[in-house]
């Protein structure tokens, strides 16, 4: 095919490029764009490189690396002047900025020098509708980088002039908000969420132009992270005074509790530290969002990572709780659809030692781990027990483990330090990004640094020991985005003659304003861009980090939204490389050693030269009255069959180093033909006339000398003898043949270990001749034939 392909390409160029004229015929290749390259339509490289011309009317086209995109032509076709199409015009490969500066809620964007995406020089001015305010700068520029030169604004709505109001109207009405924050139990995360909301609600509340007439108050309590005290202080929250517009629970275990309940209020809910998977299920929890990512946010990482190091088979542990079931069966349809396999899954209550110890057995050498911090120091003691680490293995763990979480003493494991920490290198963490990167400034005016700064001080000492204080940034954008879904919902509002302040938990209507209002949420917050996907989650990178000499190092961030992997090439292995996902099996084939064919072969024919030697002088010396009484037929006969069988040792020899696949089923007949034919000829001539001699001269005393004087061996019965016994064995062979005939099969040995410390198996495997059917045709004959192929 490939050859057919290449004849007509350069049939189709011969009119072109034969005639030996320049580019009136063409055009010449050109270079393509920095950063980019050209596309050639129906034609390999091999082919282009062949060629210095393409002919007239040929099109090609230009493409670019990374996130780049054609500014100027992006298809340039060839002229019978020999030149190509819209030469003046410069095509170049151009960063691309994000397309969230296109649109602005409640105003618009003026866009100046764009194509088909926003890329380098690409302008945009920004403008609000009337009624509102324009929150930012009012212009930005796509830079070199592919990023805009100043933040995307946002439209609010207008303050009224306070000079023609009442003074009594003059203050702001409050707008409360319910929240739980557990301060203690199995996530103490309100210890810094709740100052960090606090602080939001601050920042907010001083903004003239978000909720200028209301002020958004805080009503919390402490859930303990305990589903059945959260119950108890959400009946307070909806039976008592005031009422409250959103209720903002932590732990996924509460926010389930609330999310379910809530919808009967119709009440919106916003999380800021719940990560179950469940919580994404609309139908269940048709009123929820969260700036918290869901816990499944991690596997579309996990599976870009098992892509790149070339990973097929996975095994996985898990905690038996419903957050990491859940996240597990999230990644076994994504590792599905990637064509990667799970092959074994354990799961754990509270010992892992017999699942570790399963893990071991089944050969696993890629392990996603999914428990709590406590439960990953009982499995890391299983690990280093089993010896279930080191270069063969890798661990895919949760990056929110505090940094030393290995080190810390605990009661419930008997291993060491030292043992821990071996235990534990090289293990690949993925991590939600929940502190925005880049030193930008968002709609609060603060960088995420000064944010923290900001936070650690109001958290007085050791703020780093706070329950957290990694959640933190979400809890302040959270109340940003209420704030903000609040103040677009007071305008919609504001249209139909209703006010925020009508809101109750029979009121339907504003409860569906106000849910449009966060679902269309976009905004840039301390914690990265904000944005709610279809089940009301959030939308984040996620960090890979791997633990290197006992430090977490970054090695990279992922962005799945546009499937997007930012990788620093800093990765370590302890073998050098990543581990294989399995051990890997060698298949090496047994074939016949070449001296001793060598030696047979000489030996072979050696024999076979002294077959025809035989046979030549028992045709000299036919006429010779002794060689005549000897039946010098069947002696020819006899030497042709041992030159025949003697042959066969050539055939029998042959293998896979010497032959193709496809020769062998051609060998094996060789084999079995030579050796049966042979064999025929040498044994029956012999035992022809030595049975017909035997018979001649066994008869009784008395009749010997007459038998002897007149009876002679009738040479017709001798041959007839011969071609009975060859024709029984022609068509015995020709049967088997045509209803079964030898061909090529691989016999497997038990798998051996090479020398040294690799991590692979040898199968060792034999070819065969054999058929179905070989223990009824013949069978001592056709394992003949088979044994000459034993290992040596």
């Amino acid at each position: 095919m490939c050859r057919s392909i290449t004849l007509l390409f350069a049939l189709w160029l011969t009119p072109v490029f034969g005639s030996g004229q320049s580019n009136t015929t063409g055009c010449r290749i050109i270079h393509p764009p920095r950063d980019g390259g050209i596309r050639y339509r129906g034609l390999t490289l091999t082919q282009v490189k062949a060629v210095e011309v393409l002919p007239v009317d040929y099109e090609i086209e230009f493409v670019c690396r990374g996130e780049r995109e054609i500014s100027g032509p992006k298809v340039r076709k060839c002229q019978r002047n020999g030149t190509w199409t819209d030469m003046d015009k410069p095509s170049r490969c151009l960063h691309t900025c994000s397309r969230m500066h296109l649109k602005l809620e409640n105003g618009r964007a003026d866009v100046r020098g764009m194509g088909r995406v926003p890329m380098e020089g690409t302008s945009v001015q920004f403008a609000c509708d009337p009624g509102f305010l324009l929150v930012g700068s009012s212009h930005s520029l796509c830079t070199k980088s592919g990023k805009w030169d100043h933040p995307k604004p946002i439209c609010q709505v207008r303050r009224p002039d306070t000079s023609i109001r009442h003074p009594e109207s003059s203050r702001k009405r409050a707008l409360h908000v319910g929240a739980l924050f557990p301060m203690s139990g199995g996530w103490p995360g309100g210890q810094a969420c709740q100052p960090a909301a606090q602080m939001a609600l601050e920042d907010v509340n001083n903004r003239r132009d978000i909720l200028p007439e209301y002020e958004l108050r805080l009503i919390h309590h402490d859930s303990q992270c305990d589903p059945g005290q959260a119950t108890r202080y959400l009946y307070e929250l909806l039976y008592n005074d005031p009422i409250k517009i959103m209720l903002m629970p932590g732990c996924s275990s509460v926010s389930t509790l609330v999310a379910e309940a809530a919808r009967m209020w119709h009440l919106i809910v916003l999380s800021y530290g719940s990560s179950s998977p469940a919580l994404s299920n609309r139908q269940r929890f048709p009123t929820f969002f969260r700036t918290h990512p869901s816990a499944t946010l991690h596997n579309p990482t996990r599976v870009q990572l098992f892509k790149k190091w070339g990973w097929t088979k996975i095994a996985t542990i898990q905690q038996t709780t419903e957050v990491f079931t859940s996240t597990l069966d999230d990644l076994e349809e994504r590792v599905k659809e990637a064509g990667i396999e799970i092959t074994f899954r354990q799961s754990f209550f509270s010992d892992p030692a017999i699942p570790v110890k399963n893990l071991k057995r089944q050969d696993a050498r890629v392990i996603v781990g999914l428990f709590y911090e406590t439960e990953a120091r009982k499995v890391f003691c299983e690990v280093y027990k089993e010896r279930l680490f080191g270069k063969k293995y890798v661990w895919f763990l949760i990056g929110w483990y505090a940094d030393n979480w290995f080190k810390i003493p605990d009661p419930a494991i008997n291993c060491t330090v030292e043992e821990m920490t071996q235990a534990v290198e090289g293990h690949v963490t993925t991590e939600i990004v929940m502190l925005n990167p880049e030193n930008t400034r968002g709609i609060s005016n603060m960088t995420s640094q000064e944010f923290m700064e900001k936070l650690k001080k109001r958290l007085g000492e050791n703020p780093e020991m706070t329950g957290g204080l990694q959640e933190a940034p979400l809890a302040y954008d959270a109340i940003w985005a209420l704030a903000l879904a609040l103040n677009k919902t007071a305008y919609e509002l504001s249209k139909k003659g209703r006010r925020l302040e009508d809101f109750n938990y029979n009121n339907k209507m504003i409860s569906e304003e106000i849910y449009r209002a966060m679902n269309s949420s976009s905004f840039d917050g301390v914690s990265g861009h904000v944005v709610f996907d279809a089940s009301g989650s959030r939308m984040a990178w996620t960090l890979i980090e791997q633990l290197q000499g006992g430090v977490y190092k970054k090695i990279g961030y992922y962005d799945s939204t546009k499937d997007n992997l930012s990788w620093y090439n800093n990765d370590k292995w302890i073998g050098g490389s990543p581990p294989a996902d399995h051990t890997k099996v060698i298949i090496t084939f047994r074939y016949v050693s070449q001296k001793l064919f060598i030696s047979v072969s000489v030996l072979a024919g050696l024999g076979i030269l002294l077959g025809f030697v035989c046979l030549s002088f028992n045709i000299y010396n036919s006429h010779v009255r002794y060689i005549q009484n000897s039946q010098p037929h069947l002696n020819d006969v006899t030497a042709a069959g041992c030159i025949l069988s003697l042959a066969a040792v050539f055939p029998l020899g042959l293998d896979g180093r010497h032959i193709e696949t496809w020769h062998f089923p051609l060998v094996c007949q060789a084999r079995l033909w030579l050796l049966g034919l042979g064999f025929s000829l040498a044994y029956g001539s012999m035992f022809t006339k030595i049975w017909w001699i035997h018979t001649a001269f066994t008869k009784k005393d008395d009749k010997k000398e007459r038998r002897k004087q007149s009876q002679t061996l009738e040479p017709w019965k001798l041959y007839t003898t011969v071609s009975l016994l060859l024709g029984l064995d022609v068509i015995t062979l020709g049967i088997w043949q045509i209803v079964d005939p030898l061909q090529r099969s691989i016999e497997e040995f038990t798998k051996e270990e090479p020398r040294g410390d690799l991590d692979v198996l040898i199968l060792p495997q034999l070819e065969h001749c054999s058929s179905l059917k070989m223990n009824t045709w013949l069978g001592p004959l056709s394992h003949h034939c088979s044994s000459h192929n034993d290992p040596q």
